[in-house]
């Protein structure tokens, strides 16, 4: 009798009741354990269908050429020749794997190279393309066309956005004598203007800042990151820009209340904001390493006009020139740019080997010859915008120095930091006074001189506002506004024309606007 399964004869047989077959009782059981079926017949079998099959124990014949020493020596010998040539075909299929193994990682290697040779011929093809093309100044019909391509409210395609050469390997134009003369002829005018200024009569009187209250709560941001970080009121429209922790700036009508255009295209909070008069121009800096100038349509919407990649790190800072044509941007990359407004060629970047960290605010003066900047190594630099020569540092804050702003008196500057407010004046080039309204946990977020300079405002944990007085006199505090947000944070403060109005910024998502509840009552 032989086993169904191996054809050998089975040490414990066993018979299926179902199909009479018979099979080695371990073999039989193993197959019902996977399968649940019978070997041959493939019908359903349990190990209770088998029958055991009593057998009398017996020895094993040898088989026939294992009973002489010759046909044992035979066996092994065919044994020793099966295994030598299994042994030699995994040789074979040993060296043609290598074989194929060798020329996929040579393929791979050669598409690499290719790969990467391709990649920077595209890369400086794109420099050279992007830098022609900010050269150029954008004409109405260019203009017109690079719209067509970016989306509503100012998003652009991400193509446009990729990175640029090093600002070192740029071409810079420089300032020429030709703009060194606009900026001349321009301080020339403002300053003789100044000297014969006068206080306008609508200008709001220390009484009327005293009863100032929060006329309203504006939410402009997104929830999911707020935080207004800067702000900014255009000069004639009633306009107000916040840019944001959400990476979106907004430009917002006061008068009528509603958000005229929400100007999405950086990819990290917004930490400068300016408008320009001329052109309806906004420029905004970001944490993305990028400036962006946008310009207002007819319907009010404004679109991306030229983005700036000159920075390699944060852009803490952007300020308007005098005469509208120029802007200056400040980085934490320790270089500061000096921008032509028009075609957004960046003409001249300074780069002073005597900064040791990056900017993290920046001024120009209201004549437009001096430039201030504050560091995170809590000095205030002050520039000289026609040489770009450093012509005087201020010392003695204690952290980095947040905001700056330069009185329209022409000699006093008003520097913030994480330790207050200190007074200096430009003429003596000294400290005069310093207010210190919280306590070190608590940083100065911002400071601001009214168009007047006749008001100073300070943003911290709440919002003061002071009476400028003269360098002997003392500075009176006229007002204080607590921090309606809850989050202990005010992050910016802006003054309106005549100081009708405060515009604050705080850590969550709301503008506040603070003014006479007078004006309330007559706007409804």
């Amino acid at each position: 009798m032989f086993c169904a399964i191996s054809g050998a004869t089975p040490e414990e047989p066993v018979v299926s009741k179902r199909s009479g077959l018979l099979f080695e009782k371990r073999l039989v059981e193993k197959h019902i354990a996977e399968y649940g079926t019978c070997p041959v017949t493939g019908e359903s079998l349990s190990t209770d269908d088998l029958v055991p099959v009593k057998t009398p124990k017996a020895v094993k014949p040898r088989p026939l050429q294992a009973a002489s020493i010759p046909g044992m020596l035979g066996l092994f010998q065919n044994e020793w020749d099966a295994v030598m040539l299994s042994n030699y075909a995994l040789e074979q299929q040993l060296h043609t794997a290598r074989q194929e193994l060798s020329h996929a990682l040579y393929q791979h290697d050669a598409a690499c190279r290719v790969i990467a040779r391709l990649k920077k011929e595209r890369d400086e093809a794109r420099a050279l393309l992007a830098q022609a093309d900010r050269q150029i100044p954008m004409l109405p019909s260019n203009l017109a066309a690079s719209n067509a391509s970016t989306m509503s409210n100012g998003k652009r395609d991400l193509e446009r956005d990729d990175e640029l050469p090093p600002p070192s390997k740029r071409i810079r134009q420089g300032i020429t004598p030709e703009i060194i003369k606009e900026l001349t002829d321009c301080n020339a005018m403002l300053s003789s203007q100044r000297k014969r200024r006068q206080i306008s009569p609508t200008l709001a009187p220390v009484e009327a800042l005293e009863r100032y209250t929060q006329l309203s709560s504006h939410p402009l941001h997104k929830t999911n990151k707020p935080g207004i970080l800067c702000a900014d009121i255009h000069p004639s429209k009633g306009l107000i820009s916040t840019g944001g922790a959400d990476a979106n700036a907004v430009v917002f009508d006061r008068s009528a209340g509603q958000i005229i255009s929400t100007l999405s295209g950086h990819t990290k909070r917004v930490t400068s904001v300016k408008f320009v008069a001329r052109d309806d121009l906004l420029l905004t800096g970001s944490a993305d390493k990028t400036v962006r100038i946008w310009q207002a349509n007819e319907d009010g919407a404004y679109n991306c006009r030229h983005v700036l990649k000159d920075h390699i790190a944060e852009v803490h800072a952007v300020t308007v020139h005098a005469t509208n044509n120029y802007f200056v941007t400040a980085s934490m990359d320790k270089t500061w740019c000096f921008y032509d407004l028009s075609s957004g060629l960046c003409l001249t970047q300074v780069n002073d080997p005597g900064i040791e960290d990056g900017y993290t605010s920046a001024a120009f003066h209201p004549d437009g010859l001096i430039l201030g900047t504050g560091t995170t190594e809590s000095l205030v630099r002050i520039w000289d915008v026609k040489t770009q020569a450093n012509v005087a540092k201020f010392d003695g804050h204690s952290g980095a120095v947040t905001d700056i702003s330069f009185s329209e008196n022409g000699y006093f500057l008003a520097t913030a930091g994480y330790d207050g407010v200190k007074l200096w004046d430009l003429r003596k080039l000294k400290n005069f006074r310093t207010f210190t309204p919280y306590d070190s946990n608590t940083p100065t977020n911002s400071v601001q001189f009214d168009y007047s300079g006749s008001y100073l405002a300070i943003a911290g944990s709440d919002i003061r506002v002071y009476q400028v007085a003269s360098v002997k006199q003392e500075w009176n505090s006229i007002k204080t506004f607590l921090d309606l947000s809850g989050t202990g944070k005010a992050s910016c403060v802006r003054f309106g024309p005549d100081a009708t109005y405060l515009a604050v910024g705080t850590g969550d998502r709301n503008l506040r606007i603070f003014g006479s509840p007078d004006a309330a009552s007559e706007a409804l």
